[in-house]
């Protein structure tokens, strides 16, 4: 068993797609920025669908190209065969949505990165490590990357892989369209048709639409195109053919296309065609390497592109293979289906890991958001508090000392600078939104209307909101309470952020083994479905039982369970540990004046120092987690 199921090699970008649908380029005001590149688009997009993917492609020595690799590592692609050009800058392209016939767009690739493979860049052992290779037309239009190219293919034949190639022809990355004509498919070239011609008896599998067949075969007329690629080339060809579906041809070419083996089409809304071609390789890479027929395999492919064509983006838009299957079994209720909320809550919850990466099956979080009760401690000031909250991310810091499964809780108003040193570190970082002790909740200030303020929140950071409220509460309360948490949830989602929802039950009213499960089921009945639960510590077995079958039987997607503090002296959070510790969703703690408290009043009142202070918590917040390790290896 060979440990990867594809390596794909050829062009990488940042891409910049214009946030305005309907306007002309430009006219766009804002962008996201996504990773692209048909290659690393369909390395993405099968490492989703559960296949091990790697890319050979090239980035430079900066922001962008560290942004590709890191973004590669979240999607689960293997990044060995991505060089870092020191010479040379990351491939850009910008993009836009003008409507469903038109996306503009630009590519900035003057002798960027991924153009400076080389044939001494193609390792021999990596590639006898694949059961495919796929190639992508554009690293063919060069002589030094289609060198590289070749190599690749020549070593994947001799290791017995398998080999395919997207035509994926781009008349202005060949040369023979103006930089303005990126949009541009099919400009007829005899030259780019005859060294297309000279390489496809080397790929078992040639995918196109009609357009590429034209260039492949050098004729205007399909039929007569693909038989031309048939008289060179034994591989099966496959021919998109855009909302008719897709037909592939393993003999000779009958007299319609029609007549070749089909797969079943979706009918859903064009919204952006970019990257529809590399969801649709992946489905069909996933089909054909796992030796499904080619109707299966061109099923797959088509859903992923009708998933590709529906959303903004290209990576982003491809499925996971639980959202694929639920898709295939339950079918299209709408046809736009960035807008099918059942469709679009396993999309964020299965991909996840590739918006924001790291291993959090365990979590152990020092909570120092806490404001109102810095704030009331004598000798506060806000430049103190600010300085303190930088003390608890040295101890935070020192503590992990580079593993995983730690964080933070920071908030931006005390701890700004804290926070923002937070960044980039490998902790998980929440940010609280809540105004602290509010009942009915309110927002802090700095969100503004319709939490717009979150569109400024770096992407690492998780969307926190601490609501006190009780299944006794009455429907007015109830009503304010959840509109709020749904305009902030509905905000975080829009912003790519994940989202943690703490409920205290206990501070408004009495408490059973079904209060907290009773709290869960609202919110989910409100259309709130947090990444992150962050719950009071429960006593009883029966009711984490209750609280985690709750949760399951509305998300069983959801990133896990911490539990709070309040508070509780060293000895009761270790009690509560035993018991949380024996349910895998409970993923650890987040607990913060156990840890700060006393250390804040000392430092504040001038008896500690700086060092003395970082000391002190460090060792409380160790003792914990060392405590909840304990708990876990117990359970």
């Amino acid at each position: 068993m060979k440990p990867l199921d594809l390596i794909t090699i050829g062009r990488s970008s940042v891409d910049l797609y214009g946030n305005q649908i309907g306007g002309r380029l430009e006219d766009m005001g804002s962008f996201s920025k996504y990773i692209g590149g048909s290659p690393t688009n369909i390395a993405c997009g099968t490492a989703r669908l559960g296949l091990k993917s790697a890319v050979i492609t090239g980035v430079g020595d900066e922001h962008m190209g560290r942004f590709i690799r890191e973004q590669l590592i979240r999607e689960g692609v293997d990044v060995r065969g991505v060089k870092t050009d020191p010479e040379r800058l990351t491939a850009l392209v910008i993009l836009g949505i003008r409507d469903e016939d038109s996306f503009p767009l630009i590519f900035y690739r003057e002798n960027c990165a991924d153009m400076g493979l080389t044939e001494a860049d193609i390792d021999e052992d990596f590639i006898a490590e694949t059961r495919s290779l796929v190639v992508t037309g554009t690293h063919l239009s060069h002589p030094r990357t289609r060198a590289a190219v070749l190599k690749a293919v020549d070593l994947a034949k001799k290791h017995g892989a398998r080999t395919a190639l997207d035509i994926d022809y781009r008349p202005n990355l060949w040369g023979v369209a103006g930089h303005g004509e990126g949009e541009s498919r099919f400009v007829e070239s005899a030259e780019v048709t005859a060294r297309l011609q000279s390489v496809l008896p080397l790929f078992d599998l040639i995918v196109g639409t009609e357009e590429e067949f034209h260039i492949a075969g050098g004729s205007t007329d399909t039929l007569q195109a693909l038989r031309n690629v048939r008289a060179i080339s034994d591989g099966t060809l496959v021919c998109k053919r855009g909302a008719q579906g897709a037909a592939a041809f393993e003999g000779a070419i009958p007299d319609s296309l029609d007549d070749g083996q089909t797969g079943p089409g979706f009918p859903i809304e064009v919204f952006n065609v970019l990257g529809a071609g590399d969801g649709f390789f992946s489905g069909l890479m996933k089909g054909w390497l796992d030796g499904a027929d080619w109707p299966t395999a061109l099923t797959y492919a088509n859903a992923c592109g009708a998933f590709a064509v529906s959303r903004h983006g290209c990576t982003p838009a491809y499925p996971s293979l639980t959202e694929l299957e639920f898709f295939l079994d339950r079918g299209v209720t709408r046809p736009d289906l960035r807008h099918d909320a059942a469709l679009e809550q396993i999309h964020w919850a299965t991909n996840r890991q590739g918006r924001m990466g790291g291993d959090w099956s365990t979590m152990r979080v020092f909570a120092f958001d806490h404001r109102q009760q810095l704030e009331e401690m004598a000798g506060y000031t806000p430049a103190k508090g600010g300085a303190f909250k930088e003390l608890c991310l040295k101890a935070a810091l020192q503590v992990a000392d580079g593993g995983r499964g730690y964080g933070i809780l920071c908030d931006n108003r005390i701890g700004r600078a804290a926070l923002h040193a937070a960044s980039g570190s490998g902790l998980w970082i929440g940010r609280p939104c809540e105004w602290p002790g509010s009942r009915p909740l309110e927002l802090e200030l700095e969100l503004g209307p319709d939490c717009g303020g979150l569109q400024e929140w770096a992407r690492e950071e998780v969307v926190k909101v601490l609501c006190f409220c009780h299944p006794d509460d009455d429907a007015a309360m109830r009503a304010r309470q959840e509109a709020k948490v749904k305009e902030l949830f509905t905000a975080a989602r829009r912003n790519g952020l994940d989202f943690l929802l703490e409920i205290i039950p206990s501070k408004v009213g009495p408490v059973d083994d079904m209060t907290t499960a009773a709290l869960i089921g609202q919110f989910y009945a409100a259309g709130i479905y947090p990444d992150w639960w962050k719950l009071e510590p429960m006593q009883t077995r029966a009711g984490w039982q209750n609280a985690i079958d709750a949760i399951e039987a509305h998300d069983c997607h959801t990133r896990g369970i911490v539990v709070l503090g309040l508070d509780a002296p060293e000895a009761e959070l270790a009690a509560s540990f035993r018991v949380a510790a024996g349910f895998p969703l409970v993923r650890g703690f987040a607990v913060g004046r156990t840890i700060f408290g006393a250390v804040a009043r000392d430092w504040l009142a001038g008896t500690i120092g700086d060092e003395a202070a970082v000391a002190q918590m460090a060792v409380r917040y160790a003792r914990l987690c060392e405590i909840w390790d304990a708990a876990r290896a117990a359970a």
